[in-house]
Parts: structure tokens; sequence; C-alpha cells
């Protein structure tokens, strides 16, 4: 039995150092400073991001297939799955997209005042999978 609790116990932590530790390639204008802010957010939760400025956004997100109406400022890549994600999304998120490899992408349309990035975080940000489903509340 207690070989087996510490098997369940490495398991789970191997899953969290892998989530936490993967790198994503961040798009974004070269102009916008709140971007740095949600890199910095996702930098402290461990996460290796690589920004790469763009000046022409529209047409990465159409190529990595972000809905119009879920657009924000930036757009990221999980470098290891190729999922895709849209605007200040929390790092507690991205955690969960990882461990769903099925979900093509995750967004925080627009650019929510209560999101990594943006402001404080009070629990209350909503994020949705690219078909509009609700994804995450943070």
């Amino acid at each position: 039995m207690k070989k087996l609790m510490i098997a369940a116990a490495l398991a789970v932590a191997s899953t969290l150092a892998h989530a936490y530790g993967e790198a994503i390639t961040v798009y974004k204008d070269p102009d916008c400073g709140c971007c740095e802010g949600w890199i910095a957010h996702l930098r402290e939760a461990g996460y290796k991001v690589k920004p790469v400025n763009s000046s022409d956004m529209s047409a990465i997100k159409k190529r990595l297939g972000v809905p119009e109406q879920l657009e924000s400022c930036h757009t990221a890549v999980l470098d290891a799955s190729g999922q895709v994600i849209e605007g200040h999304v929390p790092a507690t998120a991205i955690k969960k997209l990882i461990a769903q490899p099925k979900v093509h992408g995750v967004a925080a349309p627009g650019m929510p005042a209560n999101s990594p990035g943006m402001g404080k975080m009070d629990g209350n940000l909503v994020t949705v999978d690219f078909s509009g489903k609700q994804f995450s509340k943070d």
C-alpha cells in the first residue's frame, strides 16, 4: 500500500513538473505592454517563454485557427503539443489545457481587467475553448 501511495505521489509530481516546465512561444505586437505583463505571469509560474514580435498578428491568429470572436492582443502556442492560447489566459488554465491534449485552444477574449497582465485576478475570469464553451474560471 505504501509503495502504491509513493508511486501515485510521484506521478502527480511528474505531471505538475511537466506542465509547469512547458515551453510556450508568444506572438505579440512589439508595442504592447500588457503582453509583457502576461509573459511575466507565465515565467513566474515556471513556463519557458519565447516572445516573438510581429506586426501582423492577424495573419498569425488566422494561421493558428483562432476564432475571430475570441481574439485578444497576443497569441501563444505550447511548443510540445501545438495547442493555442489566445489572450490573457492564466497559468492555471494553461495547466488544465496541457492535461487535455484534445482541446485545440483556449482564450480569454478581449482584454479582461481581471486577468494576468491586465489587473488583479478576482476569481471571476472565464476562459473558453475555441468552440466558445467555458473551459476554466479563475
